[in-house]
């Protein structure tokens, strides 16, 4: 089920890419053999064998055969995706796409590289997207290992997927409605999940550098509860596409000045590994229901 397409993400994405989220998607289908999804998550640092919990995966797609996705360069991150159905629904089955890993700004990615996975999703017939990642704790309390749901963010990467040229015909405004962008009812779902699951205001920054101490102080200040290098622009071009959108944040360090042995990435995808089980009873508990 193997056919790269060896064409850069770059030129894939470089003239509309919306049409070319649409034809990702179409290879998706055939590929999957499914015509559509409900629901897609994307798995962030050290997330990846939680996708294990979720069942049988009827179909695993190389990212590299649907166009547009660059290979993975970071740890705890797999350039795949599967196609998983889960039971238990009371309106039928729930036909979930799994995203193994995303591609970053850091990486020298542009916005439409990193939203890539989620326009593809929703071109495939997703209304929900679910969106994980590993973080730094800010808030004090917050222990390691410990899930946190993003009820809203601070985009500090001075970025956003909808600037550039204006959408297609057809495509909701650029100027998007960000007011309870992380949907309330996705979010009481994943509560009746885990009963006191903890939320907070996730601050992304563009990375790959950790914060120094000085930054966390000042985003604590600006009400930060979890520093992190991804998922906002995702967030941002899914509600753009009429998604609706959860978020769900593993701490894995406490972070800059508050951790007593510094930080390193191989403990962030360590701290996830540990976690997994958890992390996939809980998406396994939660997404039957949305």
């Amino acid at each position: 089920m193997t056919e790269n397409l060896g064409v850069a993400p770059s030129t894939w994405l470089a003239g509309d890419p919306y049409t070319a989220a649409a034809a990702s998607a179409a290879r998706l289908s055939r590929l999957t053999g499914m015509a559509a999804h409900d629901v897609a998550v994307v798995l962030g640092s050290g997330w990846g064998k939680a996708a294990d919990l979720l069942g049988s995966a009827l179909a695993e797609v190389p990212l590299a055969d649907l166009g547009g996705f660059p290979e993975p360069t970071v740890g705890g991150h797999v350039g795949s995706v599967r196609s998983v159905v889960l039971a238990g629904a009371a309106t039928g089955p729930v036909r979930v796409l799994v995203f193994l890993g995303r591609s970053h700004l850091y990486e020298g990615h542009s916005p439409a590289t990193v939203v890539h996975g989620v326009r593809t999703a929703v071109s495939a017939g997703c209304r929900v997207i679910v969106l994980t990642n590993a973080a730094g704790g800010i808030r004090n309390g917050f222990r390691v290992g410990q899930p946190v749901l993003i009820s809203d963010h601070l985009n500090l990467t001075g970025r956003s997927p909808l600037a550039g040229p204006l959408p297609p015909d057809g495509y909701p405004s650029r100027f998007t409605d960000l007011t309870g962008l992380y949907s309330p009812r996705l979010r009481a779902l994943a509560r009746a999940a885990e009963p006191g699951l903890a939320e907070g205001v996730y601050a992304a920054l563009p990375g790959p550098h950790y914060e120094t101490p000085a930054e966390i102080s000042m985003l604590r200040t600006l009400g930060a509860d979890l520093v992190g290098m991804s998922t906002v622009l995702e967030a941002i071009a899914a509600r753009h596409l009429g998604a609706e959108v959860a978020a769900i944040s593993l701490v894995s360090n406490l972070a800059a000045g508050l951790a007593p042995h510094g930080l390193n990435h191989a403990e962030v995808v360590a701290a996830g590994e540990a976690a997994v089980g958890r992390m996939g009873a809980l998406l396994a508990d939660m997404l039957p229901r949305v």
